[in-house]
């Protein structure tokens, strides 16, 4: 199942939502690190519920939300999509873009094979 995209906003509401693990608006506003006011945030958490990201528990007026979406699942998704679109599909070419451009050690790269040998 293909994930619907978010928006750079709604990405970071999500991730205060996953590190809250439930929240009601005006603690993600409170979490936010570019302050948002809190109608706008309130908007961006039901587009979000609409994109089945969220769901919420109803408390009187208000709502708690909390993720529908597991982060793991969410990073894998733009990871598989990135990797399509910028390294054609390749994740041997994804990794030597970040060797080449981003100068990982080679401990690092050490590590990540170690990690892939670990996992086959």
């Amino acid at each position: 199942m293909q994930l619907p995209k978010l928006t750079q906003k709604e990405e970071e509401i999500m991730h205060v939502i996953w590190s809250l693990k439930k929240a009601f608006v005006k603690e993600i506003v409170e979490k936010l690190e570019e302050k948002l006011h809190y109608n706008t945030v309130s908007t961006i958490v039901r587009n979000l519920e609409d994109k089945a990201f969220v769901g919420h528990e109803a408390f009187g007026k208000t709502h708690r939300y909390y993720p529908l979406v597991e982060k793991d699942s969410y990073t894998k998704e733009v990871l598989n999509s990135t990797t399509r679109k910028f390294f054609d599909g390749s994740y041997k070419n994804l990794v030597s873009f970040f060797a080449k451009e981003e100068n990982i050690s080679t401990e690092d790269l050490k590590e990540i094979i170690q990690l892939i040998e670990k996992n086959k």
